[in-house]
């Protein structure tokens, strides 16, 4: 669906800060969305994190940076993280030209799938009015 200039697939969650989750069973793929790269613009460097590390939906667990911007990176659930995508830290311009598919970030072992409900789905009017608000304040940087 596109929504503010943006693509957004079905089937994902969504949080706040523009990530994305793709949840198949008790595994979710977190990676930011095609709105949250076009914001951040070229991204030039991503610090993964190492697999193990246990985090809380909503506490930032890595970081990526582009020209002018840094940025914490938040989970989208609570768990551990089984896999990272070490590829993004010789290509973070996969997170741009990829966001849904080579550029995904990390994968989690979901531990309270309750969790998801605070998350947004691509056919919520809030979440498209969310989107809508974002596009109008980043308008400058969207051109």
């Amino acid at each position: 669906m596109q929504i503010g200039g943006a693509e957004f697939p079905d089937g994902l969650y969504y949080d706040k800060v523009h990530n994305w989750a793709l949840v198949e069973g008790n595994t979710v793929t977190q990676g930011l969305t095609d709105f949250g790269q076009k914001i951040a613009q070229e991204i030039v460097f991503v610090e993964v994190p190492r697999s193990g590390r246990e985090v809380s939906q909503g506490q930032t667990f890595m970081s990526m940076e582009s020209g002018k911007w840094v940025g914490r990176v938040a989970a989208t659930v609570t768990g551990t993280i089984t896999e990272v995508n070490d590829e993004l830290e010789w290509e973070p311009s996969l997170v741009n030209e990829s966001p849904y598919g080579d550029g995904w970030m990390v994968k989690f072992e979901m531990s309270d799938p309750s969790e998801l409900d605070n998350l947004f789905r691509v056919d919520s009017a809030e979440f498209k009015a969310f989107i809508e608000e974002e596009a109008e304040k980043y308008k400058d940087v969207l051109g």
